[in-house]
């Protein structure tokens, strides 16, 4: 058997193998959760470097990811669940300190959520069983994807009742509550559940749907596509929405406009609304921290709560699954039924979505009052059933249309994530109040 001698580093440069760093790495884990045997920490570094050893290749040499993939294999395997969980986190956190140093496009996109949050959504992860894509297809076939079905519902449930807890400590200073995030994070079903939270304490809530505020769909330039771009916060009215906050808050009654998505125009009709001094007012709204939206009202009479996937799941390639992938899932299967566009036109819109959290959502992240994950381990499976069919006609129509390249990298990434996640019909299992009824149906709210 051939002997392990170099290995590839991050940077690409070839290196001696050292095993004393696989001990000191699983000693150092160890240690983390009381253990202080060294003789077995090199037990179990000679049991990983047997198994690189046996799939080494002629005049190839694994890399540091791929020993520390080994490691995690070993410790889970050997029945060292709690080392094994240190390890991962200990990954973890070093693969987040690279990036900050190495990618400052990666991290404007997630340095301003809070990594304490992120950390302990990864936490979550791990102590239940489903941080990668194996892990959850594991679940399935011993039967116990219902039980993770309860966990996550519960896991989030907790995270809106905790940033409830938060707005209730403000009150009566607290006026109007912000709940934003990219598209499909789950901006509206949190809406509604800190609605039920707060009225549970007392509270009256009013919300006010910012989507009724979008012009008219003629009002916005097509593409060479043919495709509207009102994923922009200037797609809304921003000059009303404004001027009816600033009613609200001082008593008065407005006539809030009614926007049908079918149509792409305003209903004739208008519903009139008004905020009694009793009363807390909700905005669910993917640009609710784009400044220009709220200005009219004063910042300490606004709370404001951030959602996005924060999944910390691995594919089948070691990579996290990204959480706009998560979410263009969930928007193309809620598009197809609720407002009638089928797939491939949610797939061909979403550069349009992603420009426009890139500039008018991520950038203030860092002043919210609250970060929810809204991600939940369980749908992949779920969404594997709507969706999977589509997506290899996708690749066959997009990959030698070059207009329609960033199109083709998106759905064949997607198509290869679903490719490996094992499919789950029985949508029974799922609480008619979950947050995903808010993209497959069945839910007990309307949206």
């Amino acid at each position: 058997m051939k002997k392990l001698t170099k290995v590839v580093k991050r940077n690409g440069r070839v290196v001696d193998f050292k095993k004393n760093k696989i001990v000191d790495a699983i000693f150092k884990a160890a240690r983390e959760v009381g253990g202080e045997d060294k003789r077995l920490a090199e037990i179990l570094a000679d049991k990983v470097v047997h198994q690189l050893e046996l799939n080494l290749k002629e005049n190839a040499y694994p890399s540091v990811e791929e020993v520390q993939d080994h490691i995690e294999k070993e410790l889970i395997e050997a029945g060292h669940a709690r080392t094994a969980k240190a390890f991962i986190l200990f990954r973890h956190e070093h693969e987040k300190l690279r990036e900050k140093k190495t990618d400052a496009i990666v991290d404007s996109f997630t340095g301003n959520i809070p990594y304490q949050k992120i950390y302990n959504v990864l936490n979550w992860s791990i102590d239940n069983d489903c941080f990668t894509v194996k892990k959850i297809n594991s679940l399935i076939d011993k039967g116990k994807y219902p039980e993770l079905v309860k966990k996550a519902t519960e896991k989030y449930d907790e995270d809106v009742r905790n940033a409830s807890i938060k707005i209730i400590n403000r009150l009566p200073e607290v006026r109007v509550v912000i709940i934003a995030g990219p598209s499909s994070s789950g901006k509206t079903t949190t809406t509604i559940k800190i609605g039920e939270a707060l009225k549970e304490q007392g509270y009256e809530l009013v919300s006010m749907e910012l989507d009724n505020y979008y012009f008219n769909l003629e009002h916005h330039p097509k593409d060479e596509f043919g495709d509207y771009d009102f994923e922009t916060p200037e797609a809304l009215d921003l000059k009303l929405i404004n001027q009816h906050l600033g009613d609200l808050i001082e008593g008065k009654t407005i006539q809030m406009p009614i926007y049908n998505f079918k149509t792409g125009k305003r209903e004739d009709h208008t519903v009139p609304m008004s905020l009694a001094k009793n009363q807390i007012l909700l905005l669910d709204s993917l640009h609710g921290l784009y400044e220009p939206m709220t200005s009219s009202v004063k910042d300490s009479k606004k709370f404001k709560v951030y959602i996005e996937t924060l999944c910390q799941i691995r594919d089948n390639s070691n990579e996290f699954i990204r959480w706009t992938d998560i979410r263009l899932l969930r928007r193309m299967v809620r598009d197809s039924w609720h407002r009638s566009y089928n797939p491939r036109q949610t797939l061909e819109h979403w550069h349009y979505v992603r420009r426009s959290e890139i500039q008018h959502i991520i950038p203030f992240v860092g002043k919210v009052d609250h970060v929810i994950d809204g991600s939940l381990a369980y749908e992949l499976p779920i969404y594997k059933a709507h969706l999977f069919k589509y997506f290899p006609q996708f690749l066959e129509d997009y990959k030698n249309d070059p207009k329609r390249q960033d199109a083709y990298i998106r759905a064949k990434r997607v198509h290869d994530l679903l490719a490996s996640v094992k499919e789950w019909t029985d949508e029974t299992i799922i609480p008619k109040n979950a947050l995903i009824r808010e993209y497959i149906g069945g839910s007990i709210y309307e949206y």
